[in-house]
């Protein structure tokens, strides 16, 4: 009984937190579909999910393995319906009636690799994934975790154009930066990392992901020999776990929180919650690049109002402009790929 309350007392912990971070709120619950559910994003990421009041069915479709998932995951005291898809037979019924479809499908960064280097596995992947998705579930709300995100995106929605849907329901999770840069900041400052928020903009690799420590809450300044070092460690992240776990893995277990976080923001912005705000990788002609994250306000239909950049340091200002030519590059990459499809 102890045990069983002391868990309970965790999960509870864990999706009550502050409103933009990972909380949840008493309303309509929703269909949700994990595209890739029996890898080391997947399994955790759907368990968070699973634990989430605002979620009534949750479909778990892999390759492999998922109806063992499903199984274990059903018999979890939660409400939510788990059911589980296995290969290419069952990925059009895995997406039938979901809200929401969350895509942490594809192989994981290993020592050494870029995230180009996954690019043509998980470049496939997510164009098989996005095919059914135009078909079967065209007003979900897709949530790309996939790597190269700067790339998958656009491919995600190159193929929905081709399919005559409307991509504007497509967003790239950067939510890992994010959670990074609260963490790391907090870290620095001697602050509760929940109560901090810093916005990332950009993309999601190397020196695409820009942290605005200039427009973080609460305010904090760091003097140059800080402030450059923090945004190397903030961007450069994804590699510290990579290395540090030997070959065994890339970063999963902070990546489901941080796919669930976005994932749950998502679901309250369609129950009618106001003032839902996540950092995500969308179509935006807020710079010369097609494709671009910053801050955006959610609502019942996804996009409500892109935020933009708000007011940039000089030393942000310049990592946005060293950043334009390796995303545009990254955008080009998964149009290519699509365009080249047969």
């Amino acid at each position: 009984m102890f045990q069983r309350t002391v868990f309970k007392q965790v999960v509870k912990s864990l999706t009550s937190q502050s409103t933009n971070k990972f909380s949840t709120s008493q309303c309509a619950q929703r269909r949700v579909a994990v595209m890739g559910a029996s890898g080391g994003i997947g399994q955790p990421l759907s368990l968070l999910l699973k634990n989430s009041p605002l979620v009534t069915q949750l479909n778990l479709y892999d390759i492999v393995h998922t109806p063992g998932v499903a199984a274990d995951l059903s018999h979890i005291e939660s409400k939510a319906q788990v059911k589980g898809f296995v290969g290419g037979d069952q990925l059009e019924a895995s997406l039938e009636g979901a809200e929401v479809v969350v895509i942490p499908a594809g192989v994981p960064r290993k020592p050494g690799m870029t995230r180009d280097d996954l690019f043509n596995t998980n470049a496939s992947i997510v164009a098989t994934i996005a095919e059914a998705c135009a078909k079967v579930c065209p007003e979900a709300m897709l949530c790309i975790i996939s790597n190269p995100v700067n790339s998958t995106v656009p491919i995600a929605s190159e193929v929905y154009k081709k399919a005559g849907a409307d991509p504007s329901r497509i967003f790239g999770v950067t939510t890992l930066d994010i959670v990074r840069a609260n963490t790391f900041i907090a870290e620095l400052k001697g602050l509760d990392p929940a109560t901090v928020n810093c916005p990332v903009i950009g993309g999601h690799a190397g020196v695409t992901i820009i942290p605005l420590t200039s427009q973080c809450s609460p305010q904090v300044s760091f003097p140059d020999e800080q402030l450059k070092p923090l945004t190397v460690r903030i961007q450069d992240a994804g590699t510290e776990v990579v290395k540090a776990k030997a070959g065994a893995g890339s970063a999963t277990l902070s990546m489901a929180y941080a796919g669930a976080r976005f994932a749950i923001n998502v679901v309250k912005a369609l129950n009618g919650e106001q003032g839902v705000v996540e950092c995500s990788f969308v179509r935006s002609s807020v710079t010369e690049a097609e494709y671009f994250s910053t801050p955006i306000l959610f609502g019942k239909n996804g996009i409500e109002k892109n935020l933009g950049l708000g007011v940039l340091s000089n030393f942000e200002a310049k990592l946005v402009e060293e950043a334009l030519p390796e995303l545009k590059s990254s955008i080009q990459k998964g149009k290519d790929f699509v365009a080249n499809m047969k």
